[in-house]
This record gives C-alpha cells, sequence and structure tokens, in this order.
C-alpha cells in the first residue's frame, strides 16, 4: 500500500492534475470597452403581429423622433431596422446612452413621468408578441456607429460565446476588424452586459445581398483572416445571422 508522507507530498501530487489559471485583474467589460466614452447601448428585438407591422413602424417612428430630438432626453436612436431575413415582422433597434448607467437611469425616470409615453407603450403593447433587449458595451477596436446614407442592407451577426472566452474573442478581432474595412462595411461591434451574456453582436453595412458575398469573399484572399476566423470558431456556441432593412427614419440608412 502506498501512501503519502506528508500533506506536503499530496499537494505536489495534486498539482500535476490542476489547471493553474493566472488571476486577470480587471473586468471584461473594462479591458475591452472604450475608455475614452461612456456611452452605454440597448438593442431591442420586437416581435410583431404581422397584420400591425406598418402601424408600429408609423408609431415608433413618431415616438423615437421626438425622444432623439428632446435634448432632455440623454439618448438617440443609433438604428432601426425591420429583419428582412431571419426573425420575420420583426423590429431591431439600437439606442445609444450618452453618460453610462446614469443616463439610462435618467431616461427611464423621465419616460415613466411622461404621458405620451405611456401612451404609446400602451398601443404598442397590442402590437407585439414578445420583446426583449440587452444592455451592450462597445469593443474598443471597432467602428463606432454613425450615421450614414443609402440605401444599405444591414447585417447583425450574434455570436453566443463560451462562458469565459470574450477577452480571447476581443484579441483575435482586434487584429481582424483590419481586414474587413475595406469597404466601409463594419459599422459597430457590441458585447452583453446585462440580458444575456457572452453574446456579441457584429454590425455590418452593405449596398446589396451580392456586395455582402464579394466583401466576404475578398476578406479570405487576405493574409492572416484564416487564422481569425481557426482561433475564433471554437470559442462560440452558436451563431445568427440577419438580414435587415433600415427604416425611414433611422439614423443608419
Amino acid at each position: 500500500i502506498c501512501s503519502f508522507s506528508d500533506s506536503s507530498d499530496a499537494g505536489w501530487f495534486r498539482s500535476m492534475f490542476v489547471h493553474k489559471v493566472n488571476a486577470r485583474k480587471d473586468t471584461h467589460s473594462n479591458l475591452l470597452s472604450k475608455k475614452e466614452t461612456s456611452s452605454l447601448y440597448k438593442i431591442q428585438f420586437h416581435n410583431v403581429k404581422p397584420e400591425c407591422l406598418e402601424a408600429y413602424n408609423i408609431l415608433s417612428a413618431e415616438v423615437q423622433n421626438q425622444l432623439h430630438r428632446d435634448e432632455n432626453y440623454p439618448c438617440e436612436v443609433v438604428g432601426s431596422w425591420n429583419t428582412w431575413y431571419g426573425d420575420q415582422d420583426q423590429a431591431v433597434h439600437l439606442w445609444r446612452y450618452s453618460g453610462g448607467y446614469p443616463a439610462l437611469t435618467e431616461c427611464l425616470d423621465k419616460l415613466n413621468h411622461n404621458k405620451e409615453y405611456k401612451e404609446f407603450r400602451k398601443e404598442r403593447s397590442k402590437m407585439l408578441t414578445a420583446r426583449r433587449n440587452q444592455l451592450l458595451l462597445e469593443f474598443s477596436f471597432w467602428n463606432e456607429p454613425k450615421p450614414r446614407s443609402g440605401p444599405n442592407i444591414y447585417e447583425l451577426r450574434t455570436y453566443n460565446l463560451k462562458p469565459g472566452t470574450m477577452i480571447e474573442w476581443g484579441n483575435h478581432w482586434a487584429r481582424a476588424i483590419k481586414y474587413r474595412q475595406e469597404n466601409n462595411e463594419a459599422v459597430g461591434g457590441f458585447f452583453t452586459q446585462i440580458g444575456e451574456l457572452y453574446v456579441v453582436h457584429h454590425l455590418w453595412a452593405y449596398k446589396d445581398l451580392q456586395t455582402r458575398e464579394d466583401t466576404r469573399n475578398l476578406a479570405w484572399q487576405k493574409e492572416g483572416w484564416d487564422a481569425s476566423v481557426y482561433y475564433t470558431v471554437p470559442l462560440i456556441r452558436n451563431m445568427e445571422s440577419r438580414i435587415m432593412i433600415p427604416l425611414k427614419f433611422s439614423p443608419l440608412q
């Protein structure tokens, strides 16, 4: 019968089979997000009754334009779309809160005391079958979403990552993004803070579906893009692509 002479021998033996992890000194949100701004983003997914989609778009345009123009509300519409390919009869809205969580809290407090907005929510609820949202931060190495003229189609690529892989994802994409700038297709890159966690959204703009295919094929001809894909694919649990059409009032056209 074999036995260890003392506890230190047992500790040495166990250490051979334990994976040592270096302690991280900060959260991945602080390591990956932009330091020069304190903007917080919210993305909304609204599933609309098919017969109500047109009325929903008109109602949303009226309310969002009011909020977008009102300087008393520290929020702005970045983009609004209807899904073309993906979930049907769906609206997607991206908001920016300049000032982070305090701005979000201020905006929500004001809206809760806004009678017109309460009426809007009541009317909107009759048109929806489901809705969900997420709070996002912006990757430091991505382009900041800015208004652009159209016509364009937009692709929202959503990646559900394995827990614990966000830093690795960011390290690889900090290098990979340079391969996707030639046609000005990169709009914005975000990761979730509240809602479903370890979710990444990449937003791209293309003239049309053929331009999308040509642009993506061009990336494969650049040395280094294949390595980026090779190292990031194992980090993904599942992924989804939406092709979206901007609404008339969207700053991203």
